[in-house]
């Protein structure tokens, strides 16, 4: 692993952690400086940075990427190393000694062997490892390329096959499971070949562009300017054109490469990162990054130019002093002014998202800042666009949609704006649900990395979650606080309006209202018990998700309702966002949370916009639920035509119970009767109507509940009720007869 030079002095200045980017490497980096080592070396097969010494090899696993883990270590023999690979398994070692020979080292009995070329004419430019079905190893050799497979018993490779080319030199990832042999004077013409665990696939012989600078004079073309990348599960080949100044892409398909066009370099060293399916193209001669999100299909950068920072540096003595491994190793983990710096001469770039300081002996990681990100754009739709699609840093990308989507609304950005930028999110959402990727636990589905189909499909990085929370009783909870208070309210107004009523009166609606609540809260009681399961379970899934989308939930909760209780002044602005955010669910077939609809009536009703509210309701516009119907009935107090919708939507829902105790509490307590005889409502006690009766102070009311109770509730003669009742019944018909 060797770096090529830069010609440019490094700029420490760079390597602060107070400039401004949207990359950058953090702090401590993976050291893996061991005494005697012959040079480091990348195993992509298996993630594993590797240092050979004169009879050991020290491995690192970088994949996931921990700063602080130690090196494994392998005895091997002596002698010059080309190139060093484990197998998949890891049970073999593969090291190339020259340009003829690769020796195998097996690590469970020590035995070894080597495989030298059979012909003194061709030389081995290098080997991988495969998964294939039909071979182990793949040696790439410049007749072409030999598919072996590894037989331990015999202590040999078996040829399975030849593709006989000539080749100049080679490029391959195990990510994409791609060799490129390149060829011809110019090395611009490229055999492809894909060896996967699913086929081995020969793409069409294709010839790279290159621009001429003389007459006479023709570029080669060189290994270090072509880079195979995976991006969204598409394949891309990348080529450095320095006469240009361009980096040409080139899709990869089963049966075609099509170019994709170009884009612009500012430097004659160009270096290739993939970080969460964003590609940062490094022009590591005037040390800046730029970031480019292949998806949108636009040649357009995400950003401006900026440079690649060193963040997490502790400044000199004031190294935080940490528990466990990082404090042991904090010291060894200073660096000097040559280790802190960024775009080092002697830097070599990793597949997909590491880089090397092969001198300074140090790993480093590429990480994107989707804060920066986010703020260096006024395309919020592109912006929303591009953090939904974000896995690595889900969490941090969902909270910066849901931000942005807060600060458009708060500061009254014109509604088609947010209408946009709430349709992403819908979208975004809907993808996921549609692709099942939501799921509680799930990890995000791999992109098939196999060259793909010529088509025009393609699958979005995103997941969701199908379960969500529980609407139905997060609703219930909240109206029921609602109802409550609509309680209270008419009991007040009941007290203001009778002040001339004697004491004995008023205790006697307080018991009414009492009695009311208590049936209330003994219909919700059992789903508040849920709603606090459902929370609790919500909080678990949110924890599991590697997903940036937004959920109608999260966007009643973190958006609507924050931003109810922020802004001042006229809710028709948040009314009519909220409808454009039900248009879009309406289009994909999103349900959205009854929370929603009760917030619309809250902010009509305050704004006392009740004929709007009305149509709202007959144009269905507000889905019927039973939260619905409280909030209408709450809201009602001052529309008697708001409060008759919310009767009726009980009542259109089958809601009987709820229907019969909102009669009763208006007083029209004989209606509630007929209507519970008729609907065989039989889960109210007989105390409430006898009570609503006694309240009215009309004998002949109470008579003719008592009289319902008598004829139509077998057993009702033997209760108390009857008896106390029949007792206040006399007292009432002697006080009125005296």
């Amino acid at each position: 692993m060797t770096g090529k030079a830069s010609t440019s002095k490094p700029n420490i200045g760079l390597s602060g952690s107070d400039g401004l980017s949207h990359a950058y490497i953090q702090y401590p980096p993976l050291r893996c400086n061991v005494p005697g080592s012959s040079g480091l070396f990348y195993d992509d097969g298996n993630k594993l940075l590797l240092s050979p010494t004169a009879d050991q090899v020290f491995s690192w696993k970088v994949g996931p990427f921990d700063p602080l883990t130690g090196p494994n270590t392998d005895s091997i023999s002596e002698g010059p190393i080309i190139a060093i690979r484990y197998s998949l398994d890891t049970k073999i070692i593969a090291i190339q000694r020259s340009n003829h020979e690769i020796q195998f080292l097996d690590r469970e009995n020590g035995g070894i062997f080597s495989h030298k070329c059979r012909s003194e004419s061709e030389s081995i430019l290098g080997f991988f490892w495969t998964d294939s079905q039909q071979c182990d190893i793949v040696l790439v050799k410049t007749s072409g390329l030999d598919l072996c497979s590894y037989n331990s018993e015999s202590k040999s490779l078996q040829l399975v096959q030849t593709k006989k080319l000539n080749v100049s030199w080679y490029v391959y990832t195990h990510e994409s499971r791609l060799v490129l042999l390149a060829s011809g004077m110019q090395c611009k013409t490229f055999h492809g070949f894909q060896i996967s665990s699913a086929d081995i696939v020969r793409l069409p012989r294709f010839e790279m562009v290159m621009a001429k600078s003389e007459a006479n004079s023709k570029p080669v073309l060189a290994a270090e300017d072509v880079f195979i990348v995976t991006v969204y599960g598409r394949i891309y080949c990348l080529q450095v054109d320095r006469v240009a100044m361009l980096l040409h892409s080139y899709r990869l398909y089963r049966d075609a490469v099509i170019q994709q066009g170009s884009l612009p370099i500012y430097s004659n060293r160009i270096a290739v990162s993939v970080v969460d399916n964003v590609l940062l193209i490094h022009q590591v001669d005037a040390k800046v990054v730029i970031l480019y999100d292949l998806f949108a299909d636009s040649r357009a950068p995400i950003s401006a130019p900026l440079p690649l920072l060193l963040r997490g540096l502790p400044r000199t003595g004031t190294l935080s002093q940490s528990s466990g491994r990082e404090s042991e190793s904090s010291d060894s983990n200073v660096l000097s002014n040559n280790e802190a710096v960024t775009y080092a001469n002697t830097w070599t770039f990793l597949v997909p998202d590491l880089v090397c300081d092969v001198a300074n002996k140090l790993l480093w990681k590429f990480n994107l800042d989707l804060e920066a990100i986010s703020a260096s754009s006024s395309e919020v739709p592109s912006v929303l666009e591009f953090l939904q699609r974000r896995k690595l840093e889900a969490n941090k990308a969902k909270q910066l949609c849901l931000g942005i989507t807060r600060t458009l609304i708060l500061e009254h950005r014109p509604v088609p704006v947010v209408a946009r930028a709430v349709n992403v999110l819908v979208t975004s959402y809907s993808h996921s649900i549609k692709t099942g990727s939501y799921l509680k636990g799930q990890k995000p589905e791999k992109a098939s990395n196999s060259v793909v189909e010529n088509t025009g499909a393609e699958a979005s990085a995103i997941e969701t979650d199908v379960t969500g929370k529980s609407i139905i009783n997060e609703s219930t909870r909240i109206d029921r606080k609602s109802f409550n208070k609509t309680l209270t309210v008419s009991s007040l107004d009941s007290e203001d309006e009778s002040q001339s009523a004697n004491s004995k009166h008023n205790s006697k609606e307080a018991r009414v209202e009492g009695e009311v609540n208590k049936e209330i809260y003994v219909t919700t009681g059992a789903h508040d018990t849920y709603v606090m399961q459902s929370s609790l379970q919500s909080g678990q899934e949110e924890s599991q998700l590697t997903s940036a989308a937004i959920s109608p939930d999260e966007m009643y909760s973190f958006v609507f309702s924050p931003v109810d209780e922020e802004m001042v002044g006229d809710p028709s602005y948040l009314v009519a966002i909220i409808i454009e955010f039900l248009h879009s669910a309406n289009s994909e077939k999103i349900r959205v949370l009854r929370n929603v609809y009760v917030l619309i009536i809250q902010l009509l009703a305050r704004n006392e916009r009740y004929p709007e509210l009305g149509l709202f309701v007959l144009d269905k516009i507000l889905e019927p639920s039973k939260e619905v119907a409280l909030q209408l009935l709450e809201s009602g107090r001052q529309n008697a035509q708001t409060r008759k919708l919310g009767l009726d939507m009980l009542r259109q829902l089958g809601l009987h119970h709820d229907y019969v105790l909102l009669l009763v509490q208006d007083g029209y307590y004989l209606e509630a009767l007929r209507y519970a005889r008729k609907y065989k409502v039989d889960t109210i006690r007989p105390s409430l109507f006898l009570e609503a009766a006694f309240v009215s102070n009309d004998s002949q009311h109470l008579a003719a509940v008592l009289r319902f109770f008598t004829d139509f509730l077998p057993g009702f003669k033997n209760t108390s009720d009857h008896n106390r009742y029949c007792r206040i019944l006399n007292e009432m018909n002697s006080s009125m007869t005296v």
